[in-house]
């Protein structure tokens, strides 16, 4: 068989061609065949030991040497790491005939004047340590090796080690060292400034699979190469470290890139263009764009230009701030103006560290205006998340309040760091804040040109990071158009026009509430921890603004029930004018929401099912609810979940039917009633891309012209969605996979009972079920539940077809900081292993 083309793969320092055993390996597949050319630098791995002292432009010349010898034709794609991935870069521009594209892992081709070198190879490269550590000692293998996640197994370390056993035989690992340029005076500087700005001519398909738990090339050498190769698909391993090759596996997502190169290949050259989406329907031509912030300058020109736009609440119930839609329109203007001049311009990531609010709603719509993307993390991730998400996201630029200043200082956030506020001198240098919002404003109304905003609507506007409930939080990708989108199906959806009004308990619809010309407010709460919301302060704010529209997390809906005693009468009486009530963010169980209907009589209940990556996807009232949970036993396909209604406008679903093994299997979309599958979404309003998690979209772009949700659910006979959990929480019983909401929705029915979860405890195929369940009032000690529960528990989920093996009872469930409602399934399963097998119990 002829092969595909070639791999020429290059190690850096200190490893070897080991490094690519898995590539030589996945390479000889007969359905993919490429050939794998993987070097042993001279003087590295088992090569010859020349004693030369090779340099960058040297290393770079003997491969050129090497294929020249070996003839090597193309089309060929580099393989780099390390510094490997450099000299793979410097062969790549002077063969531009053979090259088709270009793969890096952990390498770097800049050191930006105005930083050092990495710490660890400062060290090696102290003359007290350098000679010792590099080849006297082979403590430089050893660190080198430890810098893997997990361990490596001792027969990889040694082999990683075989090649440079003695000290005659390090020579080479010494001179590597040596040889990285420091500054600009170093003699591989031309070297490598060469390959840098050549890679900015670099046409071909490139892919970056990067480990960002790095010590050496950490996230800042990512960005500068994604800068310089701006086209290239990038994927990072949360984890995953320095030798990504060992940490991961690297094979199939390189070849699984080859193979979408190829076909994209014989799609151009048949000159084909993808007229129909997955089921055959046409794709929809895009609709006439309409930015985000274009009502913000219509209602500033209109009648309406005096009345308030935004507010916020104090805890003693008054506005504490607030803008008419004139100065919300005249603010964002004159910081936009001064945040150019500071240098953000279109395509700058500038990170929003602020709560929602005036000052919140200024910057976004700021920064939008510019082209520069948002990137929107809240403190809900909690501190390791919010500082993976941040480091991962590299913005050029950090708008916070003093908090997270002091903790973009403490914790190493990239960014050029701009204060809310005014700060003092002395606090102001101690963090490195370059400026404020508010100085730049004050210095664009003394004068500064105003912007004229026009941005490509497919350009990136936002990248905002899903909670993290179920692993590591994603950076979500979005363009112009697609938040336009969001907003238009917001407000076609749930008929919200030009002058509702909109306490916005939930950080998403306090920062589209302008751009739906509805007057915001933000009630006196932490938006990011949702059980915060009492009932007085949601009555506060209702009353500050004679309130059309509430939007509350069902974690907020809990506690501003549990606090209703706290409502003045004049409080009941806002309450009473409130038209719409939406809950989104996690399943809400109809009792709750005929609680929440007394609470707020005159008002329409709607529950929208939707995620960071599509919101809203469907939609469904509490009288809707009710009429599908009555139908249950008597309609194909009801039962089982959450019915969560129909499609919202513009949007389309379906499921992928589920495999005995429950995983979703490879039939084609359905809308069957009765079939459990994944649920997919197509609709404009989805997002773009997961940023910088290549593979990851790769997975939830399949099949063609949908997005897979990672939810489950079916279709009763009405066309109702009924969402049954996450696809990652199925349990795989004996026989069959269940699905865990439906048995939670009638556990939780039950008397002196709060949240409950079903997971699953044992090998794959051969789960056990485990129902774990709040107690009300809450147990002191954790563990098995007594017998009376026990046996309650167990008639309760077996009503619905689920047989519970065991029942554990827990104080309180861990949930998710943002939403306060999802469960950690994942983290039961294991908590609940350990108590079975008769482990101290303690805190799940």
């Amino acid at each position: 068989m002829t092969p595909v083309g070639t791999l020429l793969c290059v190690h850096g320092n200190p490893t070897w061609s080991y490094l690519w055993r898995s590539l030589l390996a996945a390479g000889t597949d007969p359905a993919q065949l490429w050939r794998v050319i993987a070097v042993d630098q001279l003087d590295m791995g088992y090569s010859e030991r020349t004693g030369a002292f090779r340099r960058l432009a040297d290393r770079i010349n003997d491969l050129g040497d090497l294929t020249e010898t070996l003839g090597l034709e193309g089309p060929v794609v580099t393989v780099g790491h390390d510094w490997g991935g450099v000299i793979s870069l410097g062969w790549a521009l002077a063969h531009p005939t053979q090259l088709t594209g270009v793969i890096l892992n952990n390498t770097a081709v800049h050191q930006p004047s105005e930083s050092r070198i990495p710490p660890a190879l400062r060290l090696a490269l102290h003359p007290a340590v350098h000679t010792w550590g590099t080849r006297t000692s082979d403590s430089f293998l050893r660190v080198t090796h430890s810098l893997a996640s997990p361990p490596l197994p001792a027969e990889v370390r040694n082999a990683y080690m075989a090649p440079y056993r003695g000290t005659h035989r390090r020579g080479g690992v010494g001179n590597f060292v040596a040889d990285i340029p420091v500054d600009a005076d170093h003699p591989s500087f031309p070297a490598l400034d060469a390959v840098a700005e050549g890679l900015r001519t670099l046409k071909v398909p490139a892919l970056m699979l990067w480990g960002p738990r790095d010590p050496i090339f950490s996230d800042r050498y990512l960005k500068d190469l994604i800068h310089r190769l701006p086209h290239a698909q990038v994927h990072r391993f949360e984890g995953a470290g320095h030798l990504l090759a060992e940490d991961r596996d690297i094979a199939t997502p390189v070849f699984q890139w080859l193979a979408g190169q190829a076909q994209d290949k014989d799609r151009h050259g048949a000159g084909t263009r993808p007229e129909a989406m997955a089921d055959g329907a046409a794709t929809p031509e895009p609709e006439a764009f309409r930015p985000l912030w274009d009502e913000l300058g219509t209602l500033a020109d209109s009648d309406s230009a005096a009345e308030t736009a935004v507010a916020e609440m104090a805890s003693d119930g008054s506005v504490a701030r607030s803008l008419s839609w004139h100065g919300l329109n005249r603010r964002v203007l004159d910081v936009a103006a001064g945040l150019r001049e500071a240098g953000v311009a279109s395509g700058s990531r500038v990170s929003l560290m602020v709560p929602p609010g005036v000052d919140l709603t200024v910057a976004l719509y700021a920064c939008l205006r510019l082209g520069a993307v948002v990137v929107v993390a809240d403190a809900g991730l909690g501190t390791k998340g919010l500082s993976r998400a941040v480091k991962g996201a590299t913005p050029d630029f950090l708008i916070g309040i003093d908090k997270a200043l002091a903790a973009a200082a403490a914790l190493g956030w990239p960014g050029r760091r701009i204060s809310v506020q005014d700060l003092p001198v002395i606090r102001r240098r101690a963090l490195k804040v370059e400026t404020s919002l508010s100085t730049l404003a004050r210095r664009a109304a003394d004068g500064a040109a105003e912007h004229n905003a026009s941005v490509d609507p497919e350009a990136p506007a936002a990248v905002l990071f899903t909670s993290g409930s179920t692993g590591p939080a994603k950076g979500v990708l979005y363009t112009h158009r697609q938040l336009a989108a969001t907003r238009d199906t917001l407000a076609e959806t749930f008929d919200i026009r030009p002058g509702a009004r909109l306490v916005a308990g939930f950080a998403p619809f306090a920062l589209l509430g302008p751009a739906l010309g509805a007057v915001s407010v933000t009630p006196d709460m932490d938006v990011t921890a949702p059980r915060t919301l009492t009932a007085r302060a949601l009555a506060d704010a209702v009353a500050a603004i004679d309130a059309t529209v509430v939007f509350a997390a069902p974690a907020a809906l809990r506690n501003v029930l549990a606090t209703r005693d706290g409502i003045s009468e004049a409080g009941q009486t806002a309450l009473d004018g409130v038209q719409l009530l939406l809950s989104a963010g996690a399943p809400i169980p109809e009792p709750l929401l005929a609680e929440v209907q007394q609470l707020v009589p005159g008002a329409s209940l709607h529950t929208p099912y939707g995620m960071t990556e599509a919101l809203p996807v469907t939609d469904i009232s509490l009288q809707e609810i009710q009429a599908a949970e009555a139908g249950v036993g008597t309609v194909k396909g009801a039962g089982n979940g959450v019915c969560v209604g129909r499609p919202v406008h513009g949007a389309r679903i379906a499921v992928l039917p589920l495999a005995e093994d429950g995983t979703a299997s490879d039939s084609p979309p359905t809308l069957e009633a009765g079939v459990t599958g994944e649920v997919l979404v197509s609709a404009p309003h989805v997002k773009d891309s997961y940023d910088r998690l290549w593979l990851t979209q790769q997975g939830s772009a399949s099949p063609a012209g949908w997005h897979r949700t990672g939810d489950v659910g079916h279709f009763d006979a009405e066309g109702r969605l009924w969402v049954e959990g996450r696809l990652q929480h199925v349990v795989t019983a004996p026989g069959k996979a269940v699905t865990p909401i439906g048995a939670e929705q009638a556990v939780e029915r039950l008397d002196g009972v709060g949240l409950a979860a079903v997971a699953g405890v044992g090998p794959a195929g051969t789960q056990a079920i485990v129902a774990v369940v709040e107690t009300v009032p809450k147990v002191r000690k954790a563990g098995p539940a007594a017998p009376h529960l026990a046996q309650r528990v167990r008639a309760a989920a077996r009503e619905v077809g689920v047989d519970v093996s065991a029942v554990l009872v827990v104080a309180s469930q861990p949930t998710d900081i943002r939403h306060n409602a999802k469960i950690d399934r994942a983290r039961l399963s294991a908590w609940a292993a350990r108590v079975l097998a008769g482990g101290r119990p303690g805190k799940p």
